[in-house]
């Protein structure tokens, strides 16, 4: 039986990814700042952070703020894994951090490059934006009466639960390296999301598309955050505002 560590093994993905190790028959411990046993800030490490990882054999990486401190989180764990000799290291990031010059996936790149010059047995996958996301980036936008979008931005959001799948499966496995990404099952207009939304929560807005300016909405627009040749997600947009809206049949495609 494996030891296996998930750091924010509360979160969206974390818990997720817990619950299936633990039906895999792995010794699981779940770490983040507020769950005990194992209560780390990563961002501080220590000897809390050692007792964690001792005897642990994996750990699979899903703790993340767009608060910064991701790289000096990743470089307290890595080391704390090299003193208990964890053999493998799992890190889940997001498609395009090295396409976009986004501040959160230049820090999510470079805990990839950490991650790969651990001197550990690593992996690395990339997954496409969540449902969950979207669907809470588009009830901020909502909030007004009129849902102002980026124009000819697309996007090609994924089931977080597939990502907990095949985050299991890599952590059950011997290190990989860098593995293929997993996008959504579709690439989508964001109005197209945006009217699926608003259709399965009842909501009337215009919608209206913007262009912006910049960098990071060139690279957007360019699709850098984007895995269409990597489509291998079966859940669409539509059966994830079903599930959690008692609707969504009526959303709109584009």
């Amino acid at each position: 039986m494996t030891t296996i560590l998930v750091t924010g093994g509360t979160g969206t993905l974390g818990r997720l990814v817990v619950e299936r190790l633990r039906a895999g028959g792995h010794e699981v411990r779940v770490l983040s700042r507020r769950s005990r046993p194992y209560a780390v800030d990563l961002r501080e490490g220590g000897s809390a952070l050692d007792a964690a990882l001792a005897g642990a054999d994996t750990v699979v990486h899903c703790a993340t703020t767009q608060r910064g401190g991701d790289e000096r989180s990743a470089a307290n764990l890595i080391a704390a894994a090299r003193r208990a000799g964890v053999s493998h290291l799992v890190y889940i990031s997001i498609v395009g951090v090295d396409r976009v010059p986004l501040g959160y996936y230049r820090s999510k790149l470079a805990v990839e490059q950490l991650v790969a010059g651990s001197g550990l047995g690593w992996t690395v996958l990339r997954a496409t934006q969540f449902h969950d996301l979207v669907a809470q980036v588009l009830r901020t936008l909502a909030r007004l009466p009129v849902v102002v979008l980026p124009a000819h931005a697309r996007d090609q959001p994924v089931e977080v639960a597939e990502v907990a799948d095949r985050l299991a499966a890599l952590a059950g496995g011997a290190p990989a390296g860098r593995v293929p990404d997993l996008g959504g099952p579709e690439v989508r207009t964001f109005e197209s999301l945006a009217r699926a939304y608003l259709d399965a929560t009842g909501r009337r807005r215009a919608v209206v598309n913007v262009p912006l300016a910049g960098k990071t909405y060139r690279a957007f627009r360019a699709g850098g955050h984007l895995a269409p040749g990597h489509a291998v997600g079966k859940g669409t947009f539509e059966e994830y505002l079903a599930g959690r809206f008692g609707g969504g049949e009526g959303g709109r495609r584009g």
